[in-house]
């Protein structure tokens, strides 16, 4: 299993396609705060309730310094369909080989009604402006995360 990432380790290097097509890496965003999260499928009722939550709150973030980027599994199409579907302002990215979310320590064992799997662990990792984990936050809920964030980063307090 992926170790977990701590406040102060460099954040992975990334390169992922978005929902266009288009190469999106944590580099392009040098000099900004940003908020990675790791969610396990698009067009899922929680996954959807995340990134809503966070076009609601994509401007409350941005004034405060933080672009906010949505990695899953889901193929560019895939992402297409489900920014379109809930009319969704965060950038996705596809990673269907699963780097990034294994850098980040965001796949590994789950356990659901008793049953263990290999899956994606709901996580949010806010990196600082030189690239370093500010936040790690792992086995998040989707319903009510956005609003902690929100508070524990002290955006629009």
């Amino acid at each position: 299993m992926t170790e977990r990432l701590q406040p102060g380790d460099t954040a992975p290097a990334f390169s992922l396609s978005d929902a266009d097509g288009n190469q999106v890496s944590l580099a392009d965003h040098a000099g900004r705060k940003v908020i990675v999260y790791f969610y396990p499928a698009a067009l899922t009722p929680g996954c959807t309730k995340q990134a809503c939550d966070f076009t609601d709150n994509l401007e409350a973030f941005a004034g405060a310094g933080y672009d906010v980027i949505g990695i899953s599994p889901d193929k560019p199409e895939k992402l297409g369909k489900f920014r379109e579907a809930e009319n969704l302002k965060v950038t996705l990215l596809s990673d269907p080989e699963k780097e990034a979310l294994e850098a980040y320590g965001a796949f590994g064992e789950k356990q659901n009604y008793g049953r263990t799997y290999l899956g994606v662990i709901r996580s949010t990792i806010v990196v600082d402006e030189q690239g370093k984990v500010e936040h790690a936050f792992y086995n998040v809920r989707a319903t009510g995360h956005v609003a902690k964030l929100l508070r524990d980063l002290k955006v629009g307090a």
